[in-house]
């Protein structure tokens, strides 16, 4: 009996491995189940944008110009992220990335590196590219924030159907890259943390209830403007969406708002009423992070064309600290200490009264709306400028021109 056993087992061993090989073949013909599959490199399944521009010229160069280009290289990002992770509990420290770097969420264990690519200043990875986006295929809008599911694969979703057929990737159209939730994905509101307080306000304001949106024009009837032209190289010319994304910079802004005042001299003051409409469907400006304002400056010019008055006014949301002391990082908000945001398509008015100016047959009256170049303490503003390529001149200080208009006023003679 023993030697049967022993018999049965000689046979039965090469078997089972015969057996075993033929199933694991078979299992790499069909292919492995996700769950059991090794995740591809990020490279692999994030490649970068510059892999996309072979095919896609017109759309990089787009993307290239454009404020999502430089989610992680920008001075004040870094600088920002440093004093972030300086008090981030360790379980938090991907927070930043959720919007900046979308793809840690697919990476989480790649966070050292996501940290260090952000801190070299010239990172092999993109932050916000094409495949961060173009391989979302859904989106859960009752998490906080929206949570994207993407669907790494060979597929490149995206808001247009017909697209033309090729070797380097198959396309499918998805109804959510038209959606304004696609976009509030991650321009909605802060990530919330147990750092930060859930009932803060949102950034966009109720832009669901905007003339805009209502009427069915989504975010990126505005900050993706349809044109015709080659989406691919080559192709045929069709209706395409703009990939530079305007807003802050760009030709939409001058669309933004429309400016009005009017000017009245009561003898030894004068006054001036400022009429400010607003079209955007959402705050103006978005208080992200926590340094975003807008300023609306009157200036006053009398004999020799010499400035004789000025005044500022600004459009902005003060956030404080658990200290309740006012701070510019939107991570340390706890509460609002003040909110003069323009809401959406709001229209605001202000009166400005000020001294006739002396000895001058005119006075000109200029009203200037300028997005503010970054403010905030001064160890954080030299910070910044200390890690700048272009220092002092970098875009971050820089004031962004939204609309003027101005005029010249007589003014009576003695």
């Amino acid at each position: 009996m023993h030697n049967a056993m022993v018999t049965h087992r000689r046979f039965l061993m090469p078997m089972l491995s015969v057996i075993g090989c033929a199933l694991i073949l078979s299992i790499m013909a069909v292919g492995v189940p996700s769950v059991m599959a090794a995740k591809k490199p990020m490279e692999k399944a994030f490649p970068s944008s510059e892999k996309c521009k072979r095919c896609h010229l017109r759309v990089f160069e787009e993307w290239e110009a454009s404020a999502q280009s430089r989610s992680i290289v920008t001075a004040p990002f870094r600088m920002t992220l440093e004093r972030y992770l300086a008090k981030a509990d360790k379980n938090d420290k991907a927070m930043c990335f959720q919007c900046h770097a979308p793809h840690i969420a697919e990476y989480e264990e790649l966070l050292p590196r996501f940290i260090k690519e952000v801190q070299s200043k010239d990172p092999h990875m993109d932050g916000v590219g094409c495949p961060q986006c173009h391989l979302i295929h859904s989106v859960d809008d009752k998490a906080h924030p929206p949570v994207p599911t993407y669907q790494l694969g060979k597929t490149i979703f995206g808001g247009y159907d017909k697209a033309a057929e090729n070797l380097a990737h198959q396309s499918e159209k998805l109804g959510l890259f038209t959606d304004s939730q696609f976009c509030v994905t991650c321009h909605d509101s802060l990530p919330q943390t147990p750092q930060t307080v859930k009932d803060l306000p949102d950034w966009l304001g109720d832009w669901k209830a905007s003339k805009a949106e209502t009427s069915g024009k989504t975010c990126q009837s505005c900050h993706m403007p349809e044109a015709v032209d080659e989406s691919a190289n080559g192709e045929k010319i069709r209706k395409v969406a703009n990939h530079s994304f305007p807003g802050r910079f760009g030709k939409v802004r001058a669309d933004a708002v429309e400016l009005d005042f009017s000017t009245k001299v009561n003898g030894k003051t004068s006054l001036v009423d400022v009429t400010i409409k607003s079209f955007v469907p959402h705050n103006l400006p978005l208080p992200h992070p926590g340094w975003s304002r807008v300023v609306v400056d009157l200036s006053i010019k009398g004999k020799n064309l010499k400035t004789v008055y000025n005044e500022q006014r600004f459009y902005q949301r003060v956030f404080g600290g658990a200290d309740g002391k006012e701070t510019v990082l939107d991570f340390e908000a706890k509460k609002v200490l003040q909110d003069t945001l323009l809401k959406p398509e709001e229209t605001r008015e202000e009166s400005f009264t000020f001294p006739t100016p002396k000895d001058a047959p005119s006075m000109d009256v200029i009203v200037t709306l300028t997005y503010a170049p970054v403010h905030g303490p001064q160890d954080l503003l030299k910070a910044i400028e200390h890690d700048a390529p272009l220092g002092k001149k970098d875009r971050a200080f820089q004031a962004v021109q939204i609309a003027q208009k101005k005029t010249n006023v007589l003014l009576k003679k003695k």
